[in-house]
């Protein structure tokens, strides 16, 4: 500042650059802000429908033969042979170890036909062995669960069953999250392809809408994005 109390130009000048570059950095911000929120936009959906067909309400019947998967558990009995009966978990690898039995695949097979397995395997120590096999704690081999990702309650893996729907697979979920977009939900058919459909979930378990209901198949995933408002 000189004498006379009036700012020199060089400091007029520093100060109008410092303000352009403080102008600039506050555009740039305002234009990163909504650059990420149009990104979150899309993302989530923010309430908005997706453009993927609605899936089909029924799916062909055809009978589903379950197969056992890992982590089940098995009741082996073997008839007038108890020592040999046992109960079991089927390990992560698939395979079972029961008395006389070692390392078995059981992962993919059905109860009887791993039920036949072992029959086959006794039949070198007792003579004509009959077994029967009963799973419980039902997990079902992987490609063949139904998975909940995203604004689910409570996000995760279900065994399908016979005639199952959107709305069973729903309640095993817990519902909805506060931030769940449920109308904007999609649902990936892997019988098809990785076929996307979408899915009306907060019509369904909100409003009580049961033409919302849908049909599900072996290998489903429903996908439950976040809204925004």
């Amino acid at each position: 500042m000189n004498p006379s109390g009036k700012a020199a130009p060089g400091m007029l000048r520093a100060l109008s650059s410092q303000n352009r570059l403080a102008s600039q950095v506050l555009a740039a911000h305002k234009a990163f802000l909504f650059a990420c929120l149009a990104a979150a936009t899309l993302l989530s959906g923010c309430g908005v429908l997706n453009n993927y067909p609605p899936a089909p309400s029924t799916v062909d019947t055809v009978d589903h033969r379950y197969r056992i998967g890992p982590l089940d558990t098995l009741s082996i009995s073997v008839w007038r042979n108890p020592d040999l009966s046992a109960t079991v978990s089927v390990r992560p690898d698939g395979r079972i170890s029961s008395p006389l039995v070692e390392d078995l695949m059981a992962a993919g097979r059905s109860p009887v036909d791993l039920a036949r397995d072992i029959e086959k395997t006794l039949a070198k120590f007792i003579r004509e062995p009959v077994v029967t096999v009963v799973v419980g704690g039902f997990q079902g081999i992987y490609p063949e669960q139904i998975r909940i990702v995203g604004e689910a309650a409570k996000p995760q893996s279900v065994p399908y069953r016979q005639q199952m729907t959107l709305l069973d697979v729903m309640i095993a979920a817990g519902g909805l999250t506060d931030f769940a977009d449920g109308n904007g939900a999609v649902l990936v058919r892997g019988a098809e392809g990785g076929k996307q459909y979408s899915v009306r979930l907060k019509d369904l378990l909100k409003r009580g809408d049961i033409s919302a209901n849908v049909a599900v198949k072996p290998g489903d995933i429903v996908i439950v994005p976040q809204s925004l408002f």
